[in-house]
């Protein structure tokens, strides 16, 4: 029986950041939460690279091989995602103006005679 020996090998994240805090993937502007997230719902990392064509295929693994050896981190940057998106999400209702009730529409729809 043969048996190859090989070296260590060093694997570099390929992440970026832009602006600060926002992480992309490779040399792509994907975003690292998207290909998490997608990993997290059972997409494969080839399934990633057809949804993401500017992703390269060794970028995805990179990430979801760092991910698997260690979640935790990778776990708290999507928390502080969804925490700056419903964040955004409430500052963006508070800025809109009240639209109608659901009564004014049904009133509005009776008067147009779309409903009895």
């Amino acid at each position: 029986m043969t048996t190859m020996d090989f070296e260590p090998l060093t694997v570099t994240v390929p992440l970026w950041e832009d602006p600060a805090g926002v992480f992309r993937v490779g040399t792509s502007r994907v975003l690292l939460e998207l290909v998490l997230r997608a990993f997290r719902r059972g997409e494969t990392a080839e399934g990633i690279v057809r949804s993401y064509r500017t992703l390269q295929l060794p970028d995805v693994y990179a990430v979801i091989s760092r991910y698997l050896a260690d979640p935790v981190p990778f776990d708290e940057y999507l928390r502080q995602c969804d925490k700056q998106a419903e964040a955004l999400s409430r500052e963006i209702r508070a800025s809109q103006p009240p639209g109608p009730t659901k009564e004014d529409l049904l009133a509005r729809a009776r008067a147009k005679g779309s409903i009895q």
